[in-house]
């Protein structure tokens, strides 16, 4: 058995990109300001190769030779060491090498031992590295080269000098021995001692509750079972805070809630049902992995939305990579399998300039993060083939150490494949990747709060995911539902085994064989197998008498089906492994027997204050350099960085990109897809979230991020009556009863709104203890807590993606309309931000008024008489003028003294103003009769015109100019901010 190493350099004459973006990182974080550095990327074959072999299969297989060359030689050989492309550098030369850890996901060397084997070549593993030599760095500079920038070590391996290594080792074969865990004995203090060492993180009294349980049946726990426990009761599948008891205390009196999720989101939506009787177009709401709302008479369509925070703390692209994964699988489990339509997603950071000292120990820089967090999304969409249609990016210092990963997708579903039912008898069936250690205590570890040293504790929580696995998943998935194979699928996510097969036997039974799964390689212990959450995963309950076909469909596209057990009407989970019981937990205990968490919960809403009337003035009252400021802000800046890496043209359905205008490079609204390529009917996609609003209000913030959400989709043409909602709450430590009452807060405000506005909320997750703890120089303890976020996604429907309307202007001499009401609401606006303006009033919704709003702007829109719309958001209206200007490649000119707003309200308010509900619309001359019309009965009024010139320009209440700048200046404050290499 040899181990060959195949390092893989830049030809002669090719730039060393990566190199070169290497030394620019090292820089940005003061670590070497001119890093002479060169690199290879490389792979460790081990098998009964020949030379010649290994030539071969470099040459066909692991090179491009127009702009790559090879070095091979067995691992350890001395010239593997001292190559170095295009000669020896100068001075002193240092060698890193950086591999994935033993046991982590390496899906180009799994890909490749595949393709090896395939050609019948004696390969038995095979991994991945990335080689650098560095000139000129002392020992203290290595060390934070590698890790700052190099490896995470929650995932990588470094290896200073050369690489000693003689085999790949694939894990050791694993002893059986059954632990059983000494629970009825512990005091207290060992309890919660063993919850936190242990990384179940679960409170004393559910400890205490286990304790008893067992004690009830004169046994200690085996370590499954304590495991299996933690993970269903986990903060993270069970939601137990916000679907606990809360006693809420605010400026109204005390609310008492048995289960505040449920008599808040929940109830709306069946509220909204009710009322709707037989015109529900809702299918399923909170009872599947996805929402189900009808689409046309022949399919439905779900939509999700989940968070991979923790894990993108720690490993940005890992975290990120399987948060995009795990949330197409919500779809592909929900029913009997939506096939995956589109993506979306939404991240929060800390600023990307962050000074490097600045960052906490056991923290990565948000730059790192960021473009981890966008490689990883970015690979696995576009390897799945699925399109990025919509999202955003949102940046505030307290983000840093806290990282938020907001992933979603919508699927479309036969109408008769909606609804699914294990029966007993049914085979326990897994589909798809093998089992490993990645993932271990990834659901427990999400419900616990991040310290500087979670990436040592909790590195075995971060997945990786392949994703060309997981749609060879989905194909042979969708064509064994359209074949009546299986009664019931779901994803296997969070918890693993233990998570899929606990909830889809809740109500039966399961007996599992846990030595029957097949693993990605030995040493894996029972406890590990089942709690596991490795990637691209599917359980299914399959009839017995399907079985067979179901094996040959899933092996004739190479996809691996097991037959790990049966669902027996027990009401019990029994686990065995090599014949022996490991586990024989009460279905009951386990998802109905956790203690209720009782929470205090106490609101204070913080008094308001005017923001000082001289921010409210500018020398010689020109608005142009503060309007340049707003759009360079980043939470305003185009993401086009972003963008651009994203493929949202696959499949085939995507009508309104990302990006729109003449250069394609405006900011769209709202996504338009059409899931059925043979049909005109489309849905549309949306998100609002401001998380600056929740510093003055979290239930002003809540609705503005519904507001926010549903008028995206009336702004491209979407039928307000049929928008559907999806809420994600990221929450700080919520054992805080003023953190929790914002909470609170937010949840009744999505709840009055979804009311009164008849738009149901399908689904929802939430992420708390979202701070990081760490220790200063010092000795002193910081915790950096996020800011109130609520993600609210939407997805409205069209019938005629036709009629969808852009935002960008089309003709000059086209009448310019604000609808809306104008109101003085600068409290946590970019206005505020870019002129140290404290204070002001957070903008509120004006419940009737906006309805009527969206009605009547839809009439408009459906009768042809929109050519542009754009929502007026962060910047208010100086922002969707020249938005909409440069977009379009034309000019506009306003008046504000023509503002539907009141008299009083100064050129800054009419200007900044982030007024809800509120439009900027493009009208031809020709068609105002019939727009106003539609628009009867509320406020619009028309303020200026398209013009051929390329400038904004603004007259102020008094007829003077306050505002005349270029599209072309505007646009590049716009797109210079995250114009990242």
């Amino acid at each position: 058995m040899t181990l060959w190493e195949v390092d893989v350099h830049p030809a002669d004459g090719v730039e060393d990109r990566a190199a070169s973006r290497l030394a620019a990182e090292a820089a940005d974080l003061g670590i070497a300001e001119d890093l002479q550095v060169k690199t290879a990327r490389g792979f460790l074959l081990e098998g009964e190769l020949t030379k010649e072999q290994v030539a071969t299969v470099a040459e066909e297989l692991l090179v491009d030779g127009v702009v790559e060359q090879t070095v091979l030689a067995e691992a350890g050989d001395a010239a593997l060491s001292a190559c170095r492309t295009n000669g020896a550098a100068n001075g002193q030369s240092q060698l890193i090498h950086v591999l994935p850890k033993p046991g982590v996901t390496d899906p180009v060397a799994e890909s490749t031992r595949q393709t090896l084997l395939e050609r019948d070549l004696p390969v038995s593993a095979i991994r991945t590295l990335r080689k650098y030599w560095v000139d000129d760095l002392n020992e203290e500079q290595v060390g934070r080269l590698c890790s700052k920038l190099l490896a995470n070590d929650s995932i990588e391996q470094v290896v200073v000098g050369p690489l000693e290594m003689t085999r790949l080792e694939p894990g050791t074969d694993y002893q059986f021995e059954k632990k059983i865990v000494p629970l009825g004995a512990m005091d207290d203090a060992a309890l919660e001692t063993l919850s936190r060492e242990g990384q179940l993180y679960l409170s004393l009294t559910e400890m205490q509750t286990i304790q008893a349980h067992f004690r009830e049946l004169n046994r200690d726990p085996v370590d499954v079972e304590l495991e299996t426990v933690a993970q269903t009761w986990s903060e993270h599948c069970s939601h137990k805070t916000l679907a606990g008891r809360i006693a809420y205390q605010d400026e109204n009196g005390e609310r008492n809630f048995e289960n505040m999720l449920k008599e808040t989101i929940f109830a709306a939506t069946m509220t909204i049902r009710e009322q709707l009787g037989d015109d529900d177009w809702c299918v399923g709401v909170f009872e599947d992995n996805a929402g189900i709302v009808r689409f046309d008479d022949e399919t439905n369509i779900v939509f999700k939305v989940e968070t991979h925070n923790h894990p993108s703390a720690l490993e940005p692209y890992g975290g990120a990579n399987t948060g995009i994964g795990g949330v197409i699988r919500d779809p592909l489990g929900t029913g009997l399998g939506a096939k995956p339509v589109c993506n979306t997603d939404v991240f929060c950071f800390a600023p990307i300039d962050t000074r490097p000292e600045d960052v906490p120990a056991g923290a990565l820089h948000p730059r790192r993060v960021m473009k981890g967090v966008v490689s990883g999304v970015r690979d696995y969409g576009n390897r799945m083939g699925i399109p990025t249609v919509n999202g955003a990016i949102y940046f505030d210092d307290r983000y840093l150490g806290n990282p938020l990963v907001y992933c979603g997708n919508v699927g479309i579903l036969p109408r008769d494949k909606s609804f699914k039912k294990p029966l007993p008898g049914d085979l326990i069936v897994a589909m798809g990747g093998r089992t490993g250690r990645d993932g271990i205590h990834g659901a427990t570890f999400s419900s616990a709060e991040l310290t500087s040293e979670s990436e040592e504790l909790s590195g075995g929580a971060v997945q990786i995911g392949n994703a060309i696995t997981e749609k060879m998943v989905q194909d042979v998935l969708l064509a064994a539902r359209d074949r009546n194979l299986y009664s019931a699928v779901t994803d296997c996510g969070a918890g693993g085994f233990s998570s899929a097969v606990g909830e889809m036997g809740e109500k039966i039974g399961a007996e599992v064989h846990l030595d029957r799964v097949p693993l990605k390689y030995s040493g894996l212990s029972y406890t590990e197998i089942w709690i596991s959450e490795a990637q691209e995963r599917m359980v299914l309950a399959v009839p017995a008498e399907k079985w067979d076909e179901l094996k040959e469909l899933a092996d004739s596209e190479n996809v691996e089906v097991t037959v790990l057990g049966e669902y027996k009407l027990t009401g019990r989970l029994r686990l065995l492994y090599e014949g022996e019981e490991v586990a024989d937990l009460s279905m009951e205990f386990l998802h109905d027997g956790r203690p209720a968490v009782v929470r205090r919960a106490e609101y204070q809403p913080p008094a308001v204050q005017s923001i000082a009337a001289d921010k409210l003035q500018t020398a010689n009252d020109n608005w142009g350099e503060t309007l340049q400021q707003i759009l360079a802000a980043p939470n305003v800046a185009s993401k086009e960085w972003v963008i651009r890496q994203y493929d949202h043209e696959v499949q085939g359905g995507s009508v309104i990109k990302p990006l729109v205008g003449v250069a394609n490079d405006g900011p769209s609204d709202a996504a338009v897809v059409r899931p059925r390529l043979e049909s005109q009917r489309g849905v549309v996609i949306s998100c609002g979230m401001n998380p600056r609003y929740g510093d003055f209000d979290t239930y002003h913030m809540a609705t503005s991020a519904i507001d926010e959400a549903v008028r995206n989709c009336v702004a491209v043409g979407a039928d307000p009556s049929q928008i559907a909602i999806l809420d994600n709450f990221c929450w700080g430590n919520t054992e805080r009863p003023e953190t929790l009452g914002t909470l609170v807060r937010a949840a009744i405000a999505c709840q009055d709104l979804a009311v009164a506005w008849q738009t149901p909320f399908i689904s929802g997750k939430d992420s708390l203890n979202n701070e990081f703890r760490f220790t200063n120089e010092d000795g002193t303890d910081e915790v950096l807590r996020i800011p109130s976020s609520l993600l609210i996604s939407a997805m409205g429907q069209v019938a005629d993606v036709a009629r969808c309307v852009t935002m960008d202007f089309k003709q000059a001499g086209n009448v310019i309309y604000l609808v809306g009401q104008t109101y003085e609401e600068l409290g946590g606006s970019h206005f505020g931000l870019v002129r140290d303006a404290d204070g002001g009033h957070v903008p509120q919704v004006r419940v009737e008024d906006a309805k009527q709003t969206f009605e009547a702007l839809h009439r408009a829109i459906q009768a042809g008489t929109v050519r542009a719309c754009h929502d007026l958001s962060e910047g208010g209206l100086a922002v969707a003028v020249a938005e909409m200007a440069f977009a379009g490649g034309l000019g506009g000119s306003i008046r504000l003294a023509d503002v539907p707003c009141d008299d009083s309200l100064s050129d800054a308010v009419r200007l900044f103003s982030e007024s809800n509900s509120r439009f900027c619309c493009e009208v031809p001359a020709d068609q105002v009769a019939e727009f106003e019309k539609a628009l009867q009965g509320v406020a619009v009024a028309a303020i200026g015109s398209v013009t051929a010139k390329g400038q904004v320009h603004v007259e102020g209440r008094d007829g003077q100019q306050v505002l005349s700048e270029s599209i072309e200046v505007l646009k590049e404050s716009w797109q210079a901010p995250l114009r990242l290499s």
